[in-house]
């Protein structure tokens, strides 16, 4: 394990402050959580990966404790918050690992700039637009929370007096063992979407839907797909696991390896740190196949 500093950092892009976490030296790492989370959930794996790698994790757009606009929530804002934090941080290329709401923006990042992604990693999500095209009635049961928080203002309603047993919901149906996750972590995330305004960006994400539809529609219809290697993994528990992920996913990119990791749920990085840990390096180190 790495033993270089992590330290913390604030970088003002975009007319935002993004919060992030560094670690390492050497080629650029950029992990990017999803909801409910923050930047926290890598902390299992960020140690090993800043051996090899220049490791950054920020909080995204409207999530801990980066700025929560009222608006800039569809995921080619977001990529483009990301890929200015790149940029402002002396980088020009980087790897991505994304998880969850942070694999959409990582998705979207890479067919918006694919000179900037060298490889991209996409955990327990399948493409958006594949998602909603097969919400059948074993899909709608698993991701029901997305038609409730495109709702306008009343997930903030229903939510915002408990947070806590809203947030411990998830945490507990979407790991495998139902504890998968450390309480210290659970409770900081708690606080995270606690803070004012945390709830309603985090909702924000899911809401621009219409937005973020479109803009895939677009490139499906131009034809344009991922060039760089992508690698897809999901928890044997976890919402992808009801579909034909790798599949799909081999029809949005050139290069696609990918992986079920079992006894698993969502929470990849930190209900199986040392299976992501072994898929990654494996990743990492092989050279492109196209």
């Amino acid at each position: 394990m790495s033993t270089a500093p992590v330290t913390t950092g604030v970088a003002q892009v975009n007319g935002i402050r993004l919060h992030y976490t560094r670690a390492g030296s050497g080629p650029l790492l950029v992990l990017l959580h999803g909801w409910p989370q923050t930047s926290l959930c890598w902390r299992p794996v960020l140690g090993e990966l800043a051996a090899t790698h220049t490791v950054i994790a920020p909080d995204l757009r409207g999530y801990g404790l980066s700025d929560k606009p009222a608006t800039g929530y569809d995921k080619r804002q977001m990529a483009d918050d990301i890929a200015e934090l790149v940029r402002h941080l002396g980088f020009e290329r980087a790897t991505v690992v994304g998880h969850d709401r942070g694999a959409r923006v990582a998705h979207r990042w890479a067919l918006d700039r694919p000179d900037q992604i060298e490889r991209l990693a996409v955990l327990d999500v399948v493409p958006t637009r594949e998602m909603l095209r097969r919400l059948d009635a074993s899909v709608a049961a698993g991701y029901w929370h997305w038609l409730f928080h495109l709702q306008p203002d009343l997930p903030e309603l229903l939510v915002g007096n408990n947070v806590r047993a809203y947030l411990e919901y998830f945490f507990e149906r979407w790991t495998y063992n139902r504890h998968g996750l450390a309480p210290d972590a659970v409770d900081a995330y708690v606080r995270a979407f606690s803070r004012p305004g945390a709830l309603r960006a985090g909702f924000d994400d899911y809401r621009a839907q219409e937005r973020d539809l479109a803009l895939d529609d677009e490139d499906s219809a131009a034809g344009r797909r991922l060039s760089m290697p992508v690698l897809a993994l999901w928890g044997s528990a976890g919402l992808p696991a009801r579909m034909p992920a790798l599949d799909i996913w081999r029809q949005y990119a050139d290069d696609v390896t990918g992986a079920e990791i079992p006894e698993c749920g969502h929470f990849i990085p930190e209900e199986r740190p040392d299976a992501l840990l072994s898929h990654l390096r494996e990743f990492l180190g092989r050279s492109h196949s196209v």
